[in-house]
C-alpha cells in the first residue's frame, strides 16, 4: 500500500505516530520559512507543514514545486495542530513532513476542485473526471451506492433473486422510442435496448422464479429534461400468487425502510387515492399533497351569470389561497403571465379576494354580486384575507393548468419543503388511453396490465371506462415507483391487444414467445419499477437526476466528455450493411 492511513482518518489519538498519507494538492501556502498543503483522498484533507528549520532542504524544494491537484505520497509525524480548524474533521491534527514523493504531476485545472467551484455546468460535465473528485458530487455517488446496497439487501432477505435480463433484445412499437442496434451478422436486422425488462420479468415468473428483482439499466430515446436521461437506472421487481395488496405491502415497506435506515425519517402508512380522484382534486396523477389547496368545482357558483368565458367553459375550477388576499395587482399579474406562459397555456385567471371586512373584490365584478363571490368563497371554504385562484376551460387541459399554478403557489408560499415527505399510493388508473392522432386506444401503462376484475366486461363496450390494477407510489409530487398486476391468461391477452388495434398476425409478431409462454402454466403475478435516479434525487434533496449519475449525457444527449455521440468509421457501417444518403 501506498499510504497507511487515508487523509480522514488521522485524530488527536494519533499524534505521535509515523503515518504515510497519498493524495491530491488541495492547495498550498507559502509563508516562506513556512509551507503548508492540504492533501485530499475521497475521505477527507490532513494538512502537511514543512518548516525550513525542520525540513531537510530536498523536501522543502521538492513542497514548493506542487500545483494544485498534483498527486503525491507524504511520510512524516501526527503532531497537534497549534491553530485548530473545526471546519474539517482531521482538524485537530497536522503532518510535519520528513519525506515527500510526486507521484505524479497535474496541468492546473480548469475550474478549482472544491464545493463552491468556479466551473459552469458545461465545463464540468467536459471534464467530468475532475468534477467527480469535489466533495458535493462524489457525497451523491455514495448515497447512490449506500442506497442500491440497503435495497438488496432488504430484498434479499425477503427472499427476492436478482436475475439479468438481456439488454439487446426485440424491438415493440408500445412506449417511447428504442434505441435499436443493428447486427452485423444478421444485416437488415436490429436489436433494441430495452426500455425495461418488463416481457423478461413476466417470463421469470412463468418459470417458477417467484420473487425476482435487478437493479437495471434502462433506455429510452426521448426529449430530455431535469428527471429524464437516454439510459436510466431502475428497481425493478416481480412476485408470483400475489395481488395488489401484497406487492404494495412489500413496496411500501422497502421504502419506509430505506427512509429510516438512510434518512432517519419514520413515514407513516401510505395513503391510498384513485386516479379519478387525483385528477379531480388536483390535476395530476403524482399529486403534491405536502399541502392543501384542492381543486375546487364552481362551475355551479360562476355559469349562466353572463361572463362567456365561464358559460362555455366545461369546467370552472379554482384554489383557495390561505392568507394571500393582500397580493398587490402586480403579484396578481404576475400570476396571470405564469399561467399565460406556453407550456402552460391558459388564457387568462380570474381572482376573488375575500376582504378582512367581509366583503368581496373580483376581476370579474361587473358579472357577479357581492352574494355571488359570497357563494365561491362558501364552496371553496375561503375565509377573511383569503384569495381564490380561478381559471376555466376544457377539463382535461384546464386542471393540467391549475396543477401548474397550485404548485407554483405551494412554492411561493413555503409550502413545499424538501425536508417533509408525503408518499402516497395513486391506484385504479385507465386501462387505455384515447389517441387522437393514431384514433385508437393506447395502453396507459403497457399491454400486460390486468384489468379490474370487475370492469372487464367493459372492454367491448366503453372501453375507455375501463380502470387498471395498476398503482403508482408518488412522494411529494414526483413518480418514484409504478406497477401493475399483470395479465396472466393467453385468452385475456389477446383481448387487450385487441383493444390496442393488433392484429393476431402484429400480436404473433411482436410478442408471441409470451403467449406461447402463457400456455405453459403463467401463474398469477404482479411488480413494480422503482425510478432509482429519481429515489436517490429525492434523498439526496436535488432536481436534477444528473447530480447522482457518474457520467450523464447533458440536455440533448450528449456526453460531452468523450464527444459521444459520434460519427463511426465507413468500413464499420459496410459491414453492418447500413449507408447514410
Amino acid at each position: 500500500m501506498l499510504r497507511s492511513h487515508t487523509c480522514g482518518e488521522l485524530r488527536k489519538a494519533h499524534v505521535g505516530t509515523e503515518v504515510v498519507l497519498s493524495g491530491w494538492v488541495q492547495r498550498s501556502r507559502d509563508k516562506g520559512g513556512l509551507l503548508w498543503v492540504d492533501l485530499r483522498d475521497r475521505y477527507g484533507i490532513t494538512q502537511l507543514t514543512f518548516d525550513e528549520s525542520k525540513t531537510d532542504a530536498s523536501v522543502m524544494d521538492t513542497a514548493r514545486k506542487l500545483g494544485r491537484e498534483f498527486v503525491v505520497q507524504a511520510k512524516g509525524l501526527v503532531v497537534e495542530r497549534y491553530s485548530k480548524n473545526d471546519k474539517i474533521q482531521t482538524g485537530e491534527i497536522e503532518l510535519e513532513v520528513t519525506e515527500l514523493e510526486i507521484l505524479n504531476a497535474a496541468k492546473t485545472p480548469p475550474f478549482i476542485i472544491e464545493d463552491n467551484t468556479d466551473g459552469g455546468e458545461d465545463l464540468r460535465m467536459k471534464y467530468r473526471y475532475l468534477d467527480l473528485r469535489r466533495n458535493e458530487v462524489r457525497s451523491k455517488l455514495a448515497l447512490r451506492s449506500k442506497l442500491a446496497i440497503a435495497v438488496r439487501n432488504y430484498l434479499a432477505d425477503l427472499e427476492f433473486i436478482e436475475v439479468e435480463t438481456p439488454v439487446l433484445i426485440k424491438s415493440t412499437p408500445e412506449g417511447a422510442r428504442d434505441f435499436v442496434v443493428p447486427s452485423r451478422i444478421n444485416q437488415g436486422q436490429f436489436y433494441a435496448l430495452p426500455q425495461s425488462p418488463q416481457t423478461f420479468k413476466q417470463l421469470l415468473m412463468v418459470s417458477g422464479f417467484d420473487r425476482y428483482f435487478q437493479i437495471v439499466k434502462c433506455f429510452r430515446d426521448e426529449d430530455l429534461r431535469a428527471d429524464r436521461q437516454p439510459e436510466f437506472t431502475q428497481i425493478d421487481c416481480e412476485m408470483s400468487f400475489v395481488n395488489r395488496d401484497d406487492v404494495l405491502g412489500v413496496f411500501e415497506g422497502m421504502t419506509r425502510h430505506l427512509f429510516k435506515t438512510i434518512k432517519g425519517v419514520e413515514l407513516d402508512k401510505f395513503p391510498h387515492m384513485t386516479y379519478a380522484d387525483a385528477m379531480e382534486k388536483y390535476g395530476s396523477d403524482k399529486p403534491d399533497v405536502r399541502f392543501g389547496m384542492e381543486f375546487v368545482n364552481l362551475n355551479e357558483q360562476t355559469q349562466q351569470k353572463g361572463f362567456n368565458v365561464f358559460d362555455q367553459a366545461e369546467l370552472v375550477v379554482g384554489i383557495c389561497a390561505k392568507g394571500c388576499a393582500e397580493y398587490t395587482r402586480k403579484q396578481l399579474d404576475a400570476l396571470t403571465d405564469f399561467v399565460r406562459r406556453p407550456q402552460i397555456g391558459a388564457k387568462g385567471m380570474v381572482y376573488m379576494k375575500c376582504n378582512t371586512d367581509g366583503t368581496f373584490k373580483s376581476s370579474v365584478d361587473k358579472f357577479y354580486s357581492q352574494e355571488d363571490l359570497k357563494g365561491w368563497a362558501e364552496k371553496a371554504n375561503a375565509e377573511a384575507g383569503d384569495l381564490l385562484l380561478v381559471l376555466s376551460g376544457g377539463q382535461n387541459s384546464v386542471r393540467k393548468q391549475m396543477n401548474e399554478l397550485r404548485l407554483h403557489m405551494g412554492e411561493a408560499l413555503g409550502l413545499r419543503n424538501p425536508d417533509d415527505f408525503s408518499p402516497l399510493w395513486v391506484v385504479d388508473f385507465p386501462l387505455l388511453e384515447w389517441d387522437e392522432e393514431t384514433e385508437r386506444y393506447h395502453a396507459m401503462h403497457h399491454p400486460f396490465t390486468s384489468p379490474l376484475v370487475e370492469d372487464i366486461e367493459k372492454l367491448d363496450t366503453t372501453p375507455g371506462n375501463v380502470r387498471a390494477n395498476a398503482y403508482d407510489m408518488v412522494i411529494n409530487g414526483v413518480e418514484i415507483g409504478g406497477g401493475s398486476i399483470r395479465i396472466h391468461d393467453k385468452e385475456m391477452q389477446k383481448l387487450m391487444f385487441k383493444h390496442l388495434g393488433f392484429t393476431d398476425e402484429e400480436a404473433k409478431a411482436q410478442f408471441g414467445f409470451l403467449m406461447d409462454a402463457f400456455e405453459y402454466g403463467a401463474p398469477p403475478h404482479g411488480g413494480i419499477a422503482f425510478g432509482f435516479d429519481r429515489l436517490c434525487a429525492m434523498f439526496g434533496g436535488s432536481e436534477t437526476i444528473r447530480d447522482y449519475i457518474a457520467f450523464p449525457k447533458n440536455t440533448s444527449g450528449r456526453d460531452v466528455m468523450i464527444d459521444s455521440p459520434s460519427p463511426v468509421d465507413e468500413n464499420q457501417l459496410k459491414e453492418l450493411g447500413i449507408g447514410l444518403s
